[in-house]
C-alpha cells in the first residue's frame, strides 16, 4: 500500500510546485507593496504640516491610495490562491483516507492484513500528508520572509567606515596635547570638503568654545575627535598619537559628547544618568547633578532621583533635559567634554554656573563648547571661529574680537542687538 502515500505525496509536490510558480512572486511582491504603504504612511505623518502648508493633501492621498490599491490588489490575489490550496488540501487527504481503507479492506477480506494494521497506515499516512502540508505553508511565508532577511542582510553586510587597528594602543594617563594636523573631511567619498586643512594644536585642561554659522561644520570637527568618522586627510593626535591608533571602545569612553537633541529613555532619572557609568554611586550621580545644575529641580520632584522619565524625555522640559544629559555625559569622567550647543535651552545664568563648575570640579578635562551664544564662549581659553568648514580664526576671546570680523558680527548681534547671527543657513553640518 506504500504507492497509496507514494501518490498522494506526488499530487502534493505537484500543487507546491504549482503554487511556488505562480504565487510566490506574488507573495515576494505583496511584502514590497507592504514596506510602500508603510513608507507612504510614515512620510505623510512626518511631513503632515508641510503638506498643509503646500496645499498638497490631495496629491498625498492619491499617493496613499494607490499604494493601498496595488497592495490589495495583490493580497486579494494572495488570498484566493489560499482559499483555493487548502479545500484541496483537505480533498487529497479525505480522498488519501477513502483510498486507503477501499484497498485495505480488500486485503482484509483477502486475509492478507488485519484491521489494526490499517488503522494504523492510515495514522501515518496522514502524519505523512500534514508534513508536506506544513512544507506548503512554508512556501507561502518563505518568499515574504526572503525579501525581509535581504534588507537585514544589506544592513549587516555594510562595512563601517571606521575600522580599528589590528593593535590598538591605550590611552597613557598622561594627558596629552589635541593636534589637528591638516585635516581634511568630507562625507562622500565624491563629495565636497566639508572640512579643509584644519591645524590645531589644543593643550590639556583647556576650554575651547567653537563659533560659526549653520553649515560651517562645527560638529563634525568635534565627531573626529572619538572617531564618529575618520579624517578623509590629515591626522587627529591626542597625546602625539593617531585616534585611529587607539582602542575604539576606550577612546570613546574618553570622549563624552552631549549634543544639542541629546535623548533620554524612559525610566528613572537615575537609570537615565547611569548610562554614563552603570557603577556611579548615588553620591556620584548626585555630585554630577550638582556639576550640572540639575539637582536644583530634581530636588523639586517628589521622588526626586526616583523620578520617572517618559521615552524621549517628553515629561521634562528642553533645559532639564539637557541638563539631565550634562550630568550623565560628566559621570563618565571624561578626558574630552564635547557640549554641542547644549545649553541652548537653559538660561544664561544657569549656563555660566554650568561652565563655572566645569572649571572648578574639572580642571583637567577638555573642554570643547560648540555655541550660537556668544557668552557661553566668552570665558573659554581660546576661540575657534570656522566659517565653511575653515578656520577664520584662533585665539583668545579678546583677540578674535579684536581681529575677527566674523566674530565681532556675532558678539554686535547679540550684545548691541544689530541682527541675527545664524541668518545666512547652510546645510546641516553645523
Amino acid at each position: 500500500m506504500g504507492w497509496v502515500i507514494v501518490l498522494a505525496v506526488l499530487v502534493i509536490l505537484g500543487i507546491v510546485g504549482v503554487l511556488m510558480a505562480i504565487a510566490m512572486p506574488k507573495f515576494q511582491k505583496m511584502q514590497v507593496l507592504v514596506d510602500k504603504v508603510n513608507l507612504v504612511s510614515r512620510e505623510i505623518l512626518t511631513g503632515l504640516s508641510v503638506i498643509r502648508a503646500f496645499g498638497r493633501e490631495k496629491t498625498e492621498e492619491e499617493r496613499f491610495d494607490k499604494a493601498n490599491r496595488d497592495l490589495t490588489k495583490t493580497n486579494l490575489f494572495v488570498n484566493r490562491v489560499m482559499t483555493f490550496m487548502m479545500p484541496v488540501m483537505m480533498l487529497i487527504m479525505y480522498s488519501l483516507t477513502i483510498l486507503i481503507v477501499w484497498v485495505g479492506s480488500h486485503r482484509i477480506d483477502g486475509g492478507s492484513m488485519q484491521v489494526g494494521s490499517m488503522t494504523a497506515f492510515i495514522t501515518y499516512a496522514m502524519m505523512i500528508v500534514m508534513s508536506f502540508l506544513m512544507l506548503t505553508m512554508m512556501s507561502v511565508m518563505l518568499p515574504r520572509g526572503s525579501v525581509a532577511a535581504k534588507r537585514i542582510d544589506e544592513v549587516l553586510q555594510t562595512k563601517t567606515s571606521v575600522q580599528e587597528t589590528a593593535q590598538p594602543k591605550h590611552l597613557q594617563d598622561s594627558k596629552g596635547v589635541l593636534t589637528f594636523d591638516h585635516v581634511c573631511f568630507r562625507y562622500k567619498a565624491d563629495g565636497r570638503d566639508v572640512l579643509s586643512d584644519i591645524n590645531l594644536n589644543i593643550r590639556s585642561g583647556e576650554t575651547i568654545g567653537i563659533i560659526g554659522g549653520t553649515g560651517s561644520a562645527k560638529t563634525s570637527l568635534v565627531q573626529l575627535l572619538p572617531r564618529l568618522y575618520d579624517t578623509t586627510a590629515g591626522h587627529v593626535y591626542i597625546g602625539g598619537v593617531d585616534v585611529r591608533d587607539y582602542d575604539l571602545e576606550i577612546l570613546r569612553n574618553s570622549v563624552a559628547m552631549v549634543l544639542q537633541k541629546n535623548e533620554l529613555f524612559s525610566g528613572t532619572i537615575a537609570e537615565n544618568l547611569r548610562w554614563g557609568n552603570k557603577d556611579a554611586t548615588d553620591a556620584e550621580i548626585e555630585e554630577a547633578c550638582k556639576q550640572a545644575c540639575a539637582d536644583e529641580f530634581i530636588e523639586r520632584f517628589p521622588d526626586k532621583y526616583n523620578t520617572h522619565i517618559d521615552q524621549g524625555g517628553t515629561n521634562v522640559s528642553g533645559g532639564q533635559k539637557q541638563r539631565l544629559c550634562i550630568a550623565r555625559a560628566l559621570l563618565k569622567k571624561p578626558r574630552i567634554l564635547i557640549l554641542d550647543d547644549s545649553t541652548s535651552a537653559v538660561d544664561t545664568g544657569t549656563d555660566a554656573k554650568i561652565r563655572k563648575s566645569f572649571t572648578e570640579k574639572i580642571p583637567g578635562t577638555t573642554v570643547f563648547i560648540i555655541a550660537q551664544r556668544i557668552s557661553s564662549v566668552e570665558n573659554a581659553d581660546h576661540v575657534i571661529v570656522l566659517d565653511n568648514g575653515r578656520i577664520s580664526g584662533y585665539g583668545t576671546p579678546a583677540e578674535m574680537l579684536a581681529t575677527n570680523p566674523i566674530y565681532q558680527e556675532v558678539y554686535n548681534s547679540q550684545t548691541k542687538g544689530t541682527g541675527d547671527f545664524d541668518e545666512k543657513g547652510g546645510d546641516n553640518n553645523g
